[in-house]
């Protein structure tokens, strides 16, 4: 039996911005609802908990002024989908795809839904091409490619957003057609996504962009279907029309935190720290939809940024992140207060996919040594460093303190570029091979 297009009066309860509404047969788990406003206008929802005993909506809108017995759903009987097409790119959309930018709402070519389709694994190929960041430490050490997905770990305090803004404005992937960002605000503060729309707008990236965003007053279920639209919406731009696409999703912290209450509203028996225990399979929905296909053209890259609770890489999201995701570029806040930019930690950095994408510009080789080289510089000066810090500079022998001078020139030279702005790999190269001249002989 199904309730589409069906109406009810009358809820049950009302807290916040979930709703019980009793004795409503044939409803379906994430089915979009229709909630009559106090003036007529109707307000999105969806059924986020379905029992014997009735279902539970999540309004999507102000509640204030709705009466339990007077208030009127109407349930649609499908799940979210967005509307998809090349007129999307430049603008602003909420979490369900209406405009956020003040503009009519752009023409599509087809509606689809926000959960995707599922992609045959055999089809899958794997991400070889490189792309660049323009910032050596990533792309010298810990290099991104097509097709693949490469958080950023962070921390309050840290400029992830400065940096977010900086890969999207100076992202390139040579040599492979056309490219796309797809940008996907989660719980975002409102003047934290006013900076992302003002700096995407200066440096001209927003013709080429998609904005998705749900902000931090919005409802958690709206917080949920953020990422699944603009995924939704890359999946048509690289598969559809043929574009490498690199999407952000930031904050996926606070997307955990919207699971965790939208799992409390469902009476749901909590897993670590009160998450759901399906976190790691809900988080695994999102990565995996990055990648290449076979026989497309196009390719969708992730790079999402979490935030660590109290600086907890144990957390349950980055933990269970790390799990699906291919390596992390690691924010460091002691190399934020000694003034560098982008502050990455370099050993506990990884990219799993970096021998598939590196030798652009260069052989294969020279990369690879080159990056092995400052690999182990970087180790041997911390190790010098933590044992000045225990017997002080004048116990240290000559060679460790050269470690000490190249770790110095390292972090000034190499991984910062508040000064220096992009580097294209050639000159991420050269600027590796000047700054591994420091290294004592035999190093």
């Amino acid at each position: 039996m199904s309730v589409a297009g069906l109406t009810f009066r009358g809820l049950e309860h009302l807290a916040g911005s979930f709703a019980h509404v009793p004795d409503v047969p044939g409803a379906s788990f994430h089915e979009l609802v229709e909630i009559e406003g106090v003036d007529g206008t109707p307000i999105p929802g969806q059924v986020v908990a379905v029992r014997e005993a009735g279902v539970t909506v999540e309004i999507f809108g102000a509640t204030s002024g709705l009466t339990l017995a007077s208030t009127t759903l109407r349930f649609l009987g499908r799940a979210p989908r967005v509307g998809v097409g090349p007129e999307l790119l430049g603008r602003v959309l909420d979490s369900i795809g209406r405009p956020r930018d003040g503009l009519p709402p752009p023409i599509v070519v087809d509606e689809r839904p926000v959960d995707g389709l599922p992609l045959n694994p055999v089809r899958r190929d794997c991400p070889r091409e490189f792309l660049e960041t323009g910032f050596s430490a990533i792309d010298g050490l810990n290099t991104l490619t097509l097709g693949q997905k490469l958080p950023i770990f962070t921390q309050a305090g840290l400029p992830h957003d400065r940096l977010a803004t900086d890969i999207v404005d100076h992202a390139r992937a040579p040599g492979v057609g056309r490219f796309a960002v797809v940008f996907a605000g989660l719980g975002l503060p409102r003047e934290v996504a006013a900076h992302y729309e003002r700096a995407f707008h200066r440096s001209g990236s927003r013709q080429h962009a998609v904005f998705v965003l749900s902000l931090a007053d919005d409802t958690p279920t709206e917080r949920l279907l953020a990422p699944r639209t603009a995924l939704t919406i890359a999946e048509y731009l690289a598969w559809d029309l043929g574009l490498h696409v690199l999407v952000v999703l930031t904050d996926v912290t606070n997307y955990g935190e919207a699971l965790r209450e939208v799992g409390a509203a469902r009476e749901e028996v909590p897993s670590r720290k009160g998450y759901p225990g399906y976190l790691y399979s809900d988080l695994a929905s999102l990565f995996e939809r990055a990648g290449r296909l076979r026989g497309r053209a196009g390719s969708i890259t992730q790079i999402p940024i979490v935030t660590l609770p109290a600086g907890d890489m144990t957390h349950p999201i980055p933990d269970l992140t790390g799990y699906v995701t291919e390596g992390q570029i690691v924010l460091d806040p002691r190399l934020h207060a000694r003034g560098i930019y982008p502050p990455v930690a370099v050993l506990p950095s990884l990219s799993r996919l970096m021998n598939g994408g590196i030798g652009d510009g260069r052989t294969r080789g020279d990369h690879r040594r080159v990056a092995n080289q400052l690999y182990a510089g970087c180790a041997a000066a911390e190790r010098a460093r933590a044992l000045e810090a225990i017997v002080g500079t004048d116990e240290l022998t000559d060679r460790e303190r050269q470690f000490l001078a190249f770790g110095d020139a390292f972090e000034r030279r190499f991984i910062s570029q508040a000064c220096a702005g992009r580097r294209t790999i050639a000159e991420t190269l050269d600027t590796g091979l000047a700054v591994a001249a420091l290294l004592p002989s035999g190093s």
